[in-house]
Order: structure tokens, then C-alpha cells, then sequence
């Protein structure tokens, strides 16, 4: 069986770019793992953050459009609701966590996710039940 695990942003965008040839590498055998094993889980908000930095970094809206269907084809997409958007507040008041690491946490157990793969957050974290990795630590 399947399990879901939600993939942030930022291991996105190394993907698209492929500038950090390292993190490019780690990224997409990451992917590729995923997509064999798992349901990979994003966000409306990491479709955002993918589409202003890849503008950021002089993409086309062609090509920003391209990703952003590819993104969507490849993973199940979690909305946000007032519910989550509340869920939210209430983790960043818990855990400190700036609010846009806190939806990306209540969007993974929105998503039923028990990984959350992320640079940006503390590696090898357990957060209600959901458990944080940084695929990347390893990669200098």
C-alpha cells in the first residue's frame, strides 16, 4: 500500500532549476523513489512558492504553466480551508513555526501524509504524528 508523503517546495524548485546539480540529483531520485513507493502530497501554497521563484529566476509563464500542470499531474494537490487555514495559526502558536511552515504541516496531515520531505524545516522532527526529513542533509 501506498502512503502519502507531502514534498515542500524548496525540493521542488532545485528540481526545476537544477542549478545546485547535488540537490538536483537528490531531488530527483527522491521523486523517483516517491513515485514508485508513495502518493506524493503538495499544496496550493507550494505551487505558489514554485511558480514566484522559478519568475524569480527568469522562467516563462510558458514555461511556469507547464510545471505547475506537470506538479499537478504527478501529486495529489491539498486545498486550503478555514479549517486548515485556522489548524494552522493555532501550530504556529504551539511550535513557533512561521505560518507558512505551519500550513505546509497542516496541509501534510490534511493529506494524510506521515513524511513531510523539506529542507527548511528541523530534520527528523515528529509534529502530531507527522515526521519531518531533510532529504538534502547529507547533500553539501
Amino acid at each position: 500500500m501506498k502512503i502519502p508523503v507531502f514534498v515542500d517546495s524548496n525540493l521542488w524548485i532545485y528540481l526545476f532549476l537544477q542549478d545546485k546539480h547535488d540537490k538536483y540529483l537528490a531531488v530527483q531520485d527522491l521523486l523517483r523513489k516517491c513515485s514508485k513507493e508513495n502518493i506524493i502530497t503538495i499544496s496550493y501554497q507550494v505551487l505558489n512558492e514554485v511558480a514566484v521563484n522559478l519568475k524569480k529566476k527568469g522562467f516563462t509563464e510558458d514555461k511556469i504553466r507547464t510545471i505547475i500542470k506537470t506538479m499537478e499531474e504527478a501529486a495529489i494537490v491539498i486545498d486550503f480551508s478555514i479549517d486548515i487555514l485556522l489548524e494552522a495559526s493555532e501550530l504556529r502558536e504551539k511550535h513557533s513555526f512561521s505560518f507558512w511552515d505551519s500550513l505546509v504541516v497542516v496541509c501534510s496531515i490534511a493529506g494524510n501524509c506521515k513524511i513531510l520531505y523539506s529542507e527548511d524545516m528541523q530534520d527528523n522532527r515528529d509534529i502530531e504524528g507527522l515526521h519531518i526529513i531533510n532529504p538534502l542533509k547529507q547533500v553539501v
